[in-house]
């Protein structure tokens, strides 16, 4: 028979056995309704939660906005650098948005590369808000296993009574326009009955910077637009993808617009430069960046002109970055310009030759470039070299 202190005992033991049991019950159902590599809401769990706020929006004063964002070159990302890779930067872009986002914010996987953010009580402009600071975010960041990874989002409004999958076809609609456009940014779904017709494409504003460039400097100009080739066939050889290879060609194209600023009597100067010429010159990545990131989506390009005169030892301008923190593209546009800067006529010296400059190429690897980048730049010079002798 139990005593009375004994029975207290149980009863308290069993208690908090069901505590315990509730507890467990709780966490089973939390953890069925989260993705486990991104610990956010599941497909289903992320629709049935964005449909109650979209149901409590539609009965008050309350905005709602939404927006997918997607990683760019996921696939190619698995294929290049394995699964691991790829999980590692999906859990990292999930990272970085639970940090960016508010606490009534809900944010869901709705696909193998994509998450979807509900935004209750914020419009459009504030969506688009959320997206560019994850893309600001990830360019300042090197995820390990993966490296540099981009996003490109789409966001929408929610019109009263609109349901989640039309709020998500909305918001798709903008992210295949941020893709049009080269990734790495964040755009609304097209107006399609908007007067003035398709909406520009970079392309066009690329090329515009360059004829602005060339009507500036000639030799700046035509330097920058034969450097282009050389970078396109060394971005292949190091293994980017197209996407990635279309980005880096951009950037060639325009890594030298912040010589813009620099007065002719330093960029036409027919002697060598004098310490004081070199500090105005050193600063022509940086305004370049400035120039670049004045327009939409052209974060990615602005980064890799910032940083095209690193040294892959630490010793290269503006940041002093090293190694693989500096931006594959910047790598790869260095090497290419060297090799054109050194095999063309300057103000101030005649052209290296050929044998020259690629023996400067090779004493470089590993302190001034990327020992990887200059293989493929003289990979691709050889192949050259071979067609040039085997002749018609």
């Amino acid at each position: 028979m139990l005593r009375r202190g004994d029975k207290h005992e149980l009863r308290r033991a069993l208690a908090t056995a069901r505590s315990r049991v509730a507890d467990l019950e709780a966490e089973l159902r939390d953890r069925s309704r989260l993705d486990p590599r991104t610990r956010v809401l599941t497909h289903d769990a992320f629709r049935e939660a964005a449909e109650r706020e979209l149901d409590r929006a539609a009965t008050g004063p309350r905005a709602a906005s939404v927006a997918l964002v997607d990683i760019d070159g996921f696939r190619a990302l698995n294929a290049r650098r394995g699964r691991r890779a790829g999980d590692a930067a999906l859990g990292a872009v999930a990272g970085r948005l639970r940090r960016i986002v508010r606490g009534v914010d809900v944010l869901g996987r709705t696909g193998a590369d994509e998450i979807a953010i509900l935004m209750p009580g914020t419009r459009a402009g504030g969506a688009q808000a959320c997206c560019d600071r994850l893309i600001e975010a990830l360019a300042q960041t090197r995820i390990p296993h993966a490296g540099r990874v981009t996003v490109s989002a789409g966001f929408a409004a929610c019109a009263p009574g609109v349901g989640i999958d039309a709020a998500l076809a909305e918001a798709a609609r903008g992210l295949d326009l941020a893709r049009a456009e080269g990734g790495a940014r964040a755009a609304a779904a097209p107006d399609d009955d908007a007067p003035g017709g398709p909406v520009p494409r970079h392309a066009d504003v690329i090329e515009a910077l360059s004829t602005a460039l060339l009507e500036r400097d000639r030799y700046t100009g035509e330097h920058s637009a034969d450097v282009v080739g050389l970078v396109r066939h060394v971005a292949h050889g190091v293994g980017l993808d197209e996407a990635e290879v279309e980005r880096v060609a951009a950037a060639a194209l325009v890594h030298d617009v912040g010589k813009v600023a620099i007065p002719d009597r330093v960029l036409h100067k027919r002697s060598a430069l004098d310490e004081d010429d070199w500090a105005l010159m050193r600063e022509h990545p940086v305004i370049g960046e400035r120039i670049l990131r004045r327009i939409p989506g052209m974060g990615v390009v602005a980064r890799i002109v910032r940083h095209e005169h690193e040294r892959f030892d630490g010793g290269g301008y503006p940041d002093g970055l090293a190694g693989e923190a500096i931006p594959i593209g910047s790598r790869v546009i260095l090497a290419c310009d060297a090799y054109h800067a050194m095999t063309s006529d300057r103000p101030y010296r005649r052209a290296l030759g050929h044998d020259h400059a690629v023996a400067e190429l090779a004493h470089g690897a590993g302190t001034q470039f990327d020992p990887r980048v200059v293989t493929a730049l003289l990979d691709h010079l050889s192949a050259d070299d071979a067609v040039v002798a085997a002749g018609p």
